[in-house]
Parts: structure tokens; C-alpha cells; sequence
């Protein structure tokens, strides 16, 4: 969410220029790559960076190594841009004349791009936006008649965030100039546990395996799913029902002997019963701050938001921690007993009022054990200070899935079943089930109220029918919120983000009509653009806006057309 009156986030103006690249990429990266012949080799050296930068040359000093995060191993690399220098990091690779090689990396953080140039014939190369969990980014190159090298390289870009890079690979004939050795069998994976249940699912997670690329989930000794994390939901199980599973380790060399046995048992009734909100609701954003939208009260929020997210929590120099303080002063002498007064209102009115931690600017980093310890203690902590109902997830510069899990487990532990929790993902962070947003809310799908993506500031987008929409239409919301429907969430787990008004985004603004068409669409498939669901999603939660302040300005239009309809859907 936007602080700052009417402006784009800075991460998201150049993927809005670049909107044809990102359909490309975007393509690119939804691609399967065949398996190799046997007697390929990775030609690539020092591929896993376990040998710090050797064999790489990075431009500008942008390069190093980094032992957290990695993708297997016990290093990685991590470049950052800076200036007109986009973090270029290469090698030069011996290859065989004639011959085709699959050229892929594992990737995280800010955009990263791989390719090889000097191939002969015609150099490639792919890319993807920032990314907050491991993603394989793999194309395909040849070899001209008479070429005995490629350059291959990854690199970041201009004025974003730092890329990590894992696990190279040139994958063909081998060219002679020698690689790292074949891979092992990976080792089984250890730790495995069960983190929640829904009367569907039964969410797993496990231990990182040295070397592998990849993880299979048996169910009574049958493979059901393949990931490339460490966690997965299984889904499509009958109600109050016990189920063994097993997990093993694979990449090239093959896959490991299983995992210990966990059985996890589905509930009677999914979802996150007891708190008390209504079948479908709003939700809206109240900002703790005046960026030029109409400053308000708790109190002065319409009665049509059935939730109120006051953003937002901000990091302290505890790891994982959070604080919030009223702004009394932007908020035109506010006071602290003030605001707590007006939340037991709305509380007493039947509304929720919950704490957004992050936002834009937001710098919540939750990467360990100990950081999500004191996530979930300091949350709890603001929730008794201010009588918070729960908590939103609002981290849009990146979460990690296994350790942001264990801080919101934590926190339900302490809160008990009433507990709220949402969140506000950006729409990249919603394309597939590997990201590391949608692997939290799967992971706590049990625990989890609503999941509100934020269906702006984004470009074009892949549906979940394999289609690039534009946003700002009615297409958009359905085709992009149709991914999470197919993906394992409940759709009353589904929200439809948008902004009150266009001041409040920096593009994707769409009237509350089309709002309205687009939930009509998935909840009774009326009203539907090009695109139209296979099924209706009768119970679709509702709606989101950024911010009750613009809507203010704005006479209150959103919530006043987009409230009512919410609320009188089936």
C-alpha cells in the first residue's frame, strides 16, 4: 500500500513500461524444459558458488556470496545494483559445435535476467520480476558451426533490489573445458511436520536437503504433488479423516529414500470459523498518516467496512519485531485513548479492527526462528495494547513462507481461534502456488480469514486460464483471482483488492462497477468479461480498497456503491 499521495511504488513504474517484456517473461517462466539425455553434463563451473566468485566476473564489485538465502549447498550469490550498473554477473562456458544446452538458474529477490550470448547463432535469454521465494528461470540454446564457448550471464536491474542466484546450469554435450561434478542422491528429508489442517487439506513442511532441486509428497505411500520449496498443501481430502504422508529429495542424479512418517488428521469444517464476521465482507484500509486523503478517525470510517486495517506496524532494530504509534500530530491531535475508544466501537458494532504490518515501505523481515518468535510476541503485544482483533500481512519487499508460517502459527497459538488474520499481496506474489506469499496463506489456510490481493500497480498478468490481462478491468480481477481459486484456497479466503479512488494507486484504478461486475462474475457468473470462470465461487469473501481516507475524499463512492453489493451477494 502507497504512503505517498498518488505515486506508483518505486518497484512497480518499470514494469508497467516494460508490460510487453513482462508477457514474455511471464510466458517464459510458466515454460517446462524437458529432461536431458543421460550423458549431458552442466558445463557450467562453480555453478552452486561454493567457491565464493570463482569463475565469475560481476560488474562494478555488484557480486559476492551469501550463505543465507540458498537454494541448495551451503552458498549463494547475491548481487546488487546500483546506479547505472545492473549487478552483471558471468562466466565464460566451454560447449560443443552444433549442439543445444539447456542454460537455467535458481533465482530470488529483486528482477533477474539469464542468458548466454556468443552462441553462434541466436543468443537467449529470460528474466522474471522480483520474486520472494526460489524460482527456476531455464531456456533453451544452440550452437553455431563452429563455436566453442558461450558467455553466460544473470543480472539484475536498475535501481531494484538485489538479486540471489543459485545452481547454474549449462546442461548438454560436454564441451571439454571441464564443470562441477555430476550430482548425488540427495540425502531424505528430515524434520517433516504438519502445520495445518482444514477438513480438505493438510499443510506440510520439512527441512531444507543439500543438493536437491526439487521435493516429492507422498500420500499412503502415492505421489501426489512435486515442489521446489520446502512446504506444500495437500488437498481434495474427505473430512475427519487420518493421512500418513511422506516427503523425498530429488534433482538430476534422482530421488531420495523417503521421509518419517507424519499423519495428519483434516478437521470436521474448514476455514477460520468463530470470528464472527459476516459471509462476505469489506475491507478497508485506514492510514495512520496524512499523504493529502481526507484524515480520519476510527470512528469516522463507514459502517459498510466490516473490516478495518489501520496501517500500518513498523520494524524496530529487533529482527522480527514490530511497533505502532499513533500519529497524533498528522492526525489532527488524535489521541491514543481516543483511538482505542473508537476500536471497542467498532468492535461493539460488529466490526474487526486489525494492524497492517509493512506496506510499501514497509522493512518487516521475518528469516529465522528467533525473528518470527518476536513477530508473532510483538503483534500479540500491540493486539492487547490497543485491542487489535488481528493482524494483515502487508509485506510487499518480500516474505519468506517457512518462518512468516511459524510467526503466525505462533501468534494464533496466543490469540486463540477469534484471531483475524489477512492479507495484502501484490498480484505477482499471487501467480503460483511456488511464490512465497501464496505458500503462507496455503500453509496456514486452516487459520487464515482473507486473502486481499492487490489488483494494481502491476501491468498485464497471466490468468488462470494461461491469458495476459491488462488491468483495470473486469478480465483482471476475475482471471487473476480465479488462480487462487484453482490453487488450493477457499474462496471465502478470496478478496478482490482495488483502489478508492485513482488518487489512491498509481494505475489499476477501476470504478466500483466494474468491482461489482467482477464479483458478480465469480459468484454467480454474471456480468463477466471475455473471461468467465468454469464454476461459480458463491462464497467469495467481497472486496478490498486502499485506503477508507481516498474513499473519503472520493465522497465515500466505493464504499457506498461496492459495500451494499458485497453484502447482498448470495
Amino acid at each position: 500500500m502507497d504512503r505517498v499521495s498518488g505515486m506508483p511504488r518505486p518497484g512497480r513504474r518499470r514494469l508497467r513500461l516494460w508490460s510487453g517484456a513482462v508477457t514474455a517473461a511471464l510466458a517464459l517462466s510458466f515454460a517446462v524444459t524437458g529432461q536431458a539425455a543421460a550423458a549431458d553434463v552442466n558445463n557450467a563451473k562453480n555453478a552452486g558458488f561454493e567457491s565464493g566468485l570463482g569463475n565469475w566476473t560481476c560488474s562494478a564489485g555488484s557480486g559476492t556470496t551469501v550463505s543465507s538465502p540458498v537454494h541448495g549447498g551451503s552458498a549463494a550469490l547475491k548481487a546488487t545494483p546500483a546506479g547505472q550498473d545492473n549487478a552483471r554477473c558471468a562466466q565464460t562456458v566451454a560447449v560443443r559445435p552444433n549442439s543445444t544446452y539447456t542454460l537455467s538458474a535458481w533465482v530470488q529477490g529483486g528482477y533477474t535476467y539469464l542468458g548466454a550470448t556468443g552462441t553462434g547463432t541466436t543468443d537467449v535469454s529470460t528474466w522474471t520480476p522480483d520474486s520472494a521465494g526460489w524460482k527456476q528461470l531455464s531456456t533453451t540454446l544452440t550452437t553455431g558451426s563452429s563455436t566453442t564457448s558461450v558467455t553466460v550471464y544473470l543480472h539484475g536491474w536498475y535501481g531494484q533490489a538485489a538479486y540471489y542466484a543459485d545452481d547454474v546450469s549449462v546442461l548438454g554435450p560436454d564441451g571439454g573445458g571441464g564443470g562441477d561434478p555430476a550430482p548425488t542422491v540427495p540425502a531424505a528429508p528430515g524434520g517433516l511436520t504438519v502445520t495445518g489442517t482444514t477438513s480438505s487439506s493438510v499443510s506440510l513442511v520439512w527441512n531444507t536437503v543439500s543438493g536437491a532441486t526439487g521435493y516429492s509428497v507422498y500420500r499412503s505411500g502415492t505421489k501426489v504433488t512435486a515442489v521446489t520449496g520446502t512446504s506444500a498443501t495437500v488437498t481434495g481430502l474427505a473430512a475427519s479423516t487420518s493421512y500418513s504422508f511422506q516427503v523425498t529429495a530429488t534433482n538430476a542424479a534422482g530421488e531420495s529414500a523417503r521421509s518419517a512418517t507424519v499423519t495428519g488428521t483434516t478437521t470436521a469444517g474448514g476455514g477460520s470459523g468463530g470470528t464472527g464476521l459476516p459471509k462476505h465482507a469489506v475491507t478497508g484500509y485506514w492510514q495512520n498518516f496524512d499523504n493529502g486523503a481526507a484524515v480520519q478517525r476510527i470512528s469516522d470510517v463507514p459502517s459498510q467496512y466490516d473490516i478495518i486495517a489501520v496501517s500500518f506496524a513498523d520494524a524496530t532494530s529487533t529482527p522480527g519485531a514490530v511497533t505502532f504509534t499513533l500519529d497524533t500530530a498528522g492526525l489532527k491531535g488524535y489521541t491514543v485513548d481516543q483511538f482505542k475508544a473508537d476500536i471497542r466501537a467498532k468492535q461493539a458494532a460488529g466490526k474487526k479492527v486489525i494492524v497492517s504490518v509493512g506496506g510499501e515501505k514497509g522493512a518487516v523481515a521475518v528469516n529465522d526462528s528467533a525473528s518470527a518468535t518476536n513477530f508473532a510476541d510483538s503483534v500479540y503485544s500491540l493486539m492487547r495494547t490497543y485491542g487489535f482483533d488481528g493482524v494483515d500481512i502487508d509485506l510487499e519487499n518480500g516474505l519468506n513462507a517457512t518462518y512468516m508460517t511459524q510467526a503466525l502459527r505462533s501468534l494464533s497459538a496466543k490469540a486463540g481461534p477469534s484471531l483475524i488474520i489477512t492479507m495484502a499481496p501484490q498480484t505477482i506474489d499471487m501467480q503460483s502456488t511456488s511464490a512465497g506469499y501464496f505458500r503462507t496463506a496455503l500453509n496456514v489456510k486452516d487459520i487464515l480469514t482473507v486473502v486481499n490481493t492487490q489488483y494494481y500497480n502491476s501491468g498485464s498478468m497471466l490468468g488462470c486460464d494461461g491469458k495476459v490481462y491488462s488491468q483495470g478491468s473486469v478480465d483482471f480481477l476475475t482471471a487473476l483471482a480465479c488462480i487462487q481459486l484453482e490453487g488450493g484456497l477457499a474462496p471465502s479466503q478470496v478478496g478482490l483488492g482495488v483502489p478508492a479512488s485513482p488518487r489512491g494507486a498509481g494505475s489499476g484504478y477501476v470504478s466500483p462497477t466494474v468491482v461489482n461486475n467482477a464479483l458478480d462474475c465469480l459468484t454467480k457468473l454474471t456480468n463477466c468479461g471475455s473471461f468467465k470462470p468454469s464454476k461459480a465461487y458463491p462464497d467469495l469473501r467481497g472486496a478490498m480498497t486502499w485506503s477508507t481516507n481516498w474513499d473519503a475524499s472520493a465522497g465515500n463512492a466505493w464504499s457506498n456503491t461496492v459495500g451494499p453489493h458485497v453484502h447482498a451477494l448470495p
